[in-house]
């Protein structure tokens, strides 16, 4: 190989190194500080969209009314399906705070449709999980179904 070609593999390895080790601290950065949250032009933050503030859907005998945590070092933790949607994580504007190394800042979210309720993956590292399957969309929530993030198991309950 001519010295040229050694010198140019040289600096395409330390750039794909860097590239590395930049896009490591950028995941660092951001899971442990969270995601920056837009704000207006007076410093405040602005309004969250419309498809986010949803109404809860009408109370009909049996329906769920809150999310519990039922193992985990949260256990006890419980937020009411009331004021959907319900973000999980371990950020502190999370409705169920998670003390969870393996927990997302914001990990999950609950949220209703009609009458019925949804857990949605937030892209999470680890993962959200209903029962043992691993969800990557919007995945309807049942009374008693049980959403696993990370070490911690959440619980739909009356």
């Amino acid at each position: 190989m001519s010295e040229l070609t050694l010198f140019l593999v040289r600096i395409a390895y330390l750039a794909i190194l860097w590239i590395f080790v930049l896009s490591a601290i950028s995941v660092i950065r951001s899971d442990m500080f969270g995601a920056r949250v837009p704000t207006t032009a007076a410093g405040g933050r602005t309004k969250e969209p419309k498809q986010a503030k949803q109404k809860p859907p009408p109370k009909r005998r049996g329906a769920p009314t809150h999310v519990a945590v039922v193992q985990g070092p949260n256990t006890g933790a419980t937020a009411a399906l009331a004021d959907a949607p319900i973000l999980i994580g371990r950020g502190t504007d999370a409705a169920i705070r998670l003390d969870d190394d393996y927990v997302s800042t914001r990990h999950a979210r609950i949220a209703a449709s009609g009458d019925q309720w949804f857990v949605e993956d937030l892209g999470s590292t680890n993962g959200t999980y209903l029962g043992t399957q691993r969800i990557t969309q919007p995945t309807t929530l049942m009374l008693g179904s049980q959403v696993r993030i990370g070490k911690t198991i959440l619980e739909l309950r009356k």
